[in-house]
């Protein structure tokens, strides 16, 4: 049981909506799949400047005046000059400095997004506060319709996650890059059903393990740079690439490619592989430095988008 806790606010540039910014429509976690929503009261776990805490995150404030009493639990006390760095990290991974104004001006100029913002007002993009949670979600994501993609995810923390208990609840952290790196990959592909992709999330620990840059290094880089740094890690390639950079991209694959398809030429595609390019770079051309956040929000409306579109965009 972690005992040891501080405490600090947060106050998010609004709109924010605590709900749907730290449980997504579309059912995306925070940080891990355990987490607890209930009523203002939120419930995770994760590695904070590479110290495993527990997280109560209580919102005492309105969409238009947003405020976030946070409560941090360790295992061994943390130094004042820690905490403060803790604090920033995880202002930063739950997007409370986002400003959405200038994407909401476009969007509301646009046939498909002006549903969306309307849907999901205030929800703001997050990231992961540890980088290799990212790998492991892009390249479990690789191929894999999203059902497929989830079962791998929970198969690996729950053999190799770390058990956090805090505040009367019990949440498990994916597991650090330090522990996969050491796996054998035969052994790893087959526990938790990953096939060809074991190989790459090894590999893709190693790499980390070994000095590679964590996310604020990588948000330090302008968009370009980061895509470019991120496509070195074994198994990462364009798309795994746009699911990592905390800059965001524009991701199609197997399930995207057939939702933006039906979206931009009104039919899923024959051949989803050879469409994918030129999906990809009409919804950049399209939305521009705003292709990710576009992405992001219809991910998490498609059921909304459905009815009001009258089409039926696949959700998994």
């Amino acid at each position: 049981m972690f005992r040891n806790e501080f405490q600090f606010t947060i106050l998010p540039v609004p709109p924010f909506n605590f709900a749907l910014t730290v449980r997504k429509p579309a059912g995306w976690s925070l940080f891990n799949s355990g987490e607890m929503l209930e009523d203002d009261t939120f419930w995770t776990a994760t590695r904070l400047e590479k110290v495993l805490a527990g997280i109560k995150m209580k919102f005492i404030g309105t969409v238009e005046r947003p405020k976030i009493l946070v409560t941090v639990f360790t295992e061994s006390e943390v130094p004042m000059s820690k905490r403060s760095a803790m604090s920033n990290h995880l202002k930063k991974m739950i997007g409370a400095d986002q400003d959405l104004s200038q994407f909401y001006l476009m969007a509301e100029r646009d046939e498909i997004l002006k549903h969306t913002v309307k849907d999901l007002y205030g929800m703001h993009d997050t990231q992961t506060s540890y980088l290799y949670n990212s790998v492991v979600l892009s390249i479990c994501l690789q191929m894999a319709r999203l059902d497929r993609s989830l079962r791998m995810m929970e198969n690996i923390n729950r053999i190799y996650g770390d058990p956090v208990e805090f505040d009367g609840k019990k949440i498990t952290v994916e597991p650090a890059a330090e522990r996969i790196a050491k796996l054998e990959e035969k052994s790893f592909a087959k526990e938790c059903n990953l096939g060809y992709r074991a190989k790459y999330l090894i590999k893709s620990a190693q790499v980390i393990v070994n000095g590679f840059p964590d996310t604020e290094e990588i948000l330090s880089m302008s968009p370009i740079e980061a895509k470019k740094k991120l496509m070195e890690l074994p198994g990462v390639g364009d798309y795994a690439a746009d699911i990592i950079n905390p800059h965001g991209g524009f991701p199609i694959d197997a399930w995207s490619v057939d939702v933006f398809g039906l979206l931009f030429f009104g039919k899923e595609p024959d051949n989803a592989r050879d469409m994918i390019e030129k999906i990809k770079k009409r919804g950049l051309r399209r939305w521009g430095k705003w292709a990710w956040m576009a992405f992001f929000y219809i991910a998490q409306d498609l059921e909304n988008l459905s009815r009001r579109l009258s089409v039926k965009l696949r959700q998994s």
